[in-house]
């Protein structure tokens, strides 16, 4: 294998594949990419077993890209970007000497690195379904920027660490929950899918996919297997397995009718609990407690090591209800967070209820966080 490359095309692609080298190690080769140069392509693929990232380079110009001899290595993950990402010149080469030897080399730098055979790399397919679910890349940003903060850490319930998409038709509805909060995305896809799914992605790798995700406009292919997800984007494929296991119906957890309803300017109400949230001892709940008097809202909070604050803001309410209810600030604040409207309104059902938080700009999108008792 010998070839000349432009320096930010190959590192552009190495940047994309390289999230899903396995940075465990258990099996050696899996710490490595596979170059595979045949048919004018460069093909670059990177697993960890849990995520594959594979994405091509084609020779349309001798200008940019230059073949001399067709063939296939593994090469360290770690070594080659980082010798890629620091070399100054415009123009690498690449060439494999002795089998299994790869010389990387520039007009001023040269580079001895130990390959690995590709016949030691598993085998991945990386197939296609027939029926595939067309989806843009801006959407698919927005739904993990709204819903994957809302995922569980803990791995003893491990259907609550991803984010569940369930396909029906032409609406896409994707949920989030912890188990104290609740995030919920709905879209409508373009075109109407050919079979209903209810699948559970791990939030971690979709927050991965999303950073290498290009233009908003890009069309995404999502296809969807018995146990992993492949998404196609142009040159660029990420498979993803799926968690197995029911994921708990969440409908029922959003109140159809409420008592209360609070509108209120975003970026103020956010502001007023994160400086509210300054004087709330425990790191982790950062308790808050609000209060509604007319159509003044009361935000305060108290520590008996620390002090006492308490802030006053100007709402709308839809009727002459009061209510006094205690939440975290912290999921509070994660959860506003996720709007990019003005305005949001507060759902209240009562003390102990959760609190159901949208914005008429966006119906799309719906938050839910559990109040806590306080006495």
């Amino acid at each position: 294998m010998k070839f000349t490359i432009k320096r930010e095309i190959l590192l552009d692609a190495l940047n994309k594949v390289s999230k899903a080298i396995s940075t465990k190690n258990l099996i050696p080769v899996l710490g490595g990419i596979k170059f595979e140069l045949k048919k004018k392509k460069l093909t670059l693929t990177a697993s960890d077993n849990d995520i594959t990232i594979q994405t091509v380079i084609e020779s349309n110009s001798d200008e940019e890209f230059k073949i001399d001899n067709e063939g296939s290595i593994i090469i360290s993950g770690k070594y080659i970007l980082d010798i890629v990402r620091k070399l100054p010149d415009e123009f690498i080469n690449i060439e494999v000497v002795d089998d299994l030897k790869i010389l990387i080399y520039t007009d001023n730098s040269e580079f001895n690195l130990n390959g690995i055979s590709e016949s030691e790399y598993p085998n991945i397919g990386l197939e296609e379904s027939k029926k595939k679910i067309i989806i843009k890349a801006g959407t698919l940003k927005a739904i993990v920027n709204q819903t994957a903060f809302a995922t569980s850490n803990e791995e003893s319930k491990p259907v609550l660490t991803g984010i569940n998409f369930n396909i029906v038709g032409d609406v896409l509805e994707c949920n989030a929950t912890d188990s104290y909060r609740l995030a919920r995305k709905v879209v409508k896809l373009e075109k109407s899918s050919e079979e209903n799914y209810n699948i559970v992605i791990p939030s971690h790798n979709l927050i991965e996919f999303t950073k290498i995700l290009g233009d908003d406009e890009d069309e995404i292919e999502m296809h969807i297997f018995n146990n992993k997800i492949l998404f196609k984007n142009g040159y660029l494929k990420f498979e993803s397995r799926l968690i197995n296991g029911a994921y708990p119906n969440t409908s029922n957890l959003l109140p159809e009718d409420s008592m209360l309803v609070v509108s209120t300017n975003l970026f103020d109400f956010y502001n007023v609990i994160d400086r509210v949230s300054i004087l709330t001892s425990d790191k982790e709940k950062n308790i808050v407690t609000l209060e509604t008097q007319g159509d003044t809202l009361i935000l305060k909070s108290s520590s008996v090591e620390i002090g006492r604050v308490e802030e006053k803001m100007t709402i709308k309410k839809n009727n002459d209800e009061d209510i006094k209810i205690s939440f975290s600030a912290r999921y509070m604040m994660d959860a506003l967070k996720s709007f990019s409207t003005e305005t949001v309104d507060l759902h209240f059902v009562g003390e102990i209820k959760p609190i159901l938080i949208k914005s008429q700009e966006d119906d799309t999108l719906t938050q839910l966080v559990l109040p806590i008792r306080t006495y």
